[in-house]
């Protein structure tokens, strides 16, 4: 992927933690092309509502996962995570997706008047009917059921491949902030650790190693486990009608993996291995999901069984070979099977 001269010249150098202005609606429009991207990344007509505002750096989006074609790490180029930069899916169906937006560094400033500002350059004359009709994609302006087009369905298309084993990208984590050395180091090791016991030389001693390990330090278990369930089979399902606001906790590990097919999914819902983490924990329910968009085709997918999503329960890419340390905090979604419905945070003592 080729490097505009208009995303050079807008480098900003930003980290984790700093400050910054979302440009105005006529500034970021005069960096997009006729499809309303930069470098092949749209601008999604939702991201107008932060226009102005100031925002603080959540993290550094140096790299990404692959959700389209499962390729494994991204790397993208001057971009940023804001914090609160979630999408409502407004414009794109009522998608309940709350992916977190990518910026690009040309879409903001540094709020510092001081500061060098960077001219804005017109890049393809786009407007913002074309931002708003660039959510759909072409021939579907006006269809009940079109393919929608937003950042995740392009990712693909505006990255380019990152091996897991190029180290710089694990001292990016560090320098920019979105991690501090010793927490990707113990990821790193960690991950290390887990391709030694994969090799299947003293498994169970490596593993019972671990876990002892883990219990004295109060951290989590190894993540191992399958599902349970032959192919063809039914899996099983519990209805609890969560709503906003109500506490669950996440059920162990073992009672999950009861629920789950040989390849990890519950009528159709996969569960991930970075979902482990937070099993014996309880977390409030943040919205009951019914519509999500197919990432693959851009088609809005209305689930037969609506899964739950927890406020601050996302994919922290602490154990998945591949993706380790990306900062895109996706979220995960829950099979209401998965949880249990309690009365408050705290556990009876």
């Amino acid at each position: 992927m080729e490097q505009s001269a208009l995303e050079v010249s807008e480098r900003l150098g930003l980290h984790a933690g700093d400050w910054v202005i979302v440009r105005s609606k006529e500034e970021i429009l005069a960096t997009l092309d006729e499809r309303a991207r930069l470098d092949n990344l749209p601008f999604q007509p939702e991201m107008f509502a932060f226009c102005g505002r100031r925002m603080r750096v959540a993290k550094v989006a140096h790299k990404t996962c692959d959700t389209v074609n499962k390729t494994g790490g991204r790397r993208m180029r001057n971009a940023v995570h804001l914090e609160g930069g979630r999408c409502d899916g407004g414009l794109h169906g009522g998608c309940q997706a709350d992916c977190v937006f990518f910026w690009k560094e040309a879409w903001l400033k540094h709020p510092d008047p001081e500061s060098p500002e960077h001219p804005v350059s017109a890049s393809g004359g786009c407007t913002g009917e074309k931002v708003l009709s660039a959510a759909r994609k072409p021939g579907d302006e006006t269809s009940d059921d079109p393919s929608w087009v937003c950042q995740t369905t392009a990712l693909f298309e505006a990255t380019e491949p990152l091996p897991w084993w190029n180290p710089w990208q694990y001292v990016r984590d560090v320098t920019s902030g979105n991690h501090t050395a010793w927490h990707m180091i113990k990821i790193l090791t960690a991950a290390s650790y887990r391709s030694l016991a994969g090799l299947g030389f003293g498994y169970r001693v490596l593993v019972g190693f671990y876990n002892a390990f883990q219990k004295w330090t109060g951290g989590k278990p190894f993540p191992e486990g399958t599902g349970q369930i032959k192919p063809g089979e039914q899996t099983p399902t519990e209805i609890l009608d969560l709503r906003p606001g109500e506490w669950v906790e996440v059920k162990s590990g073992k009672e999950i993996y009861a629920t789950l097919t040989k390849r990890g999914f519950n009528r159709g819902m996969r569960y991930d291995m970075e979902m482990l983490k937070y099993s014996g924990n309880r977390y409030r329910v943040q919205m009951r999901v019914d519509r999500l968009i197919n990432e693959q085709t851009g088609k809005m997918m209305q689930m037969k069984n609506s899964c739950i999503q927890l406020e601050g329960v996302y994919c922290r890419a602490e154990c998945t070979p591949m993706r380790l340390g990306c900062p895109r905090a996706s979220n995960t979604y829950w099979r209401e099977i998965w949880l249990k419905r309690v009365d408050g945070p705290d556990k009876p003592g």
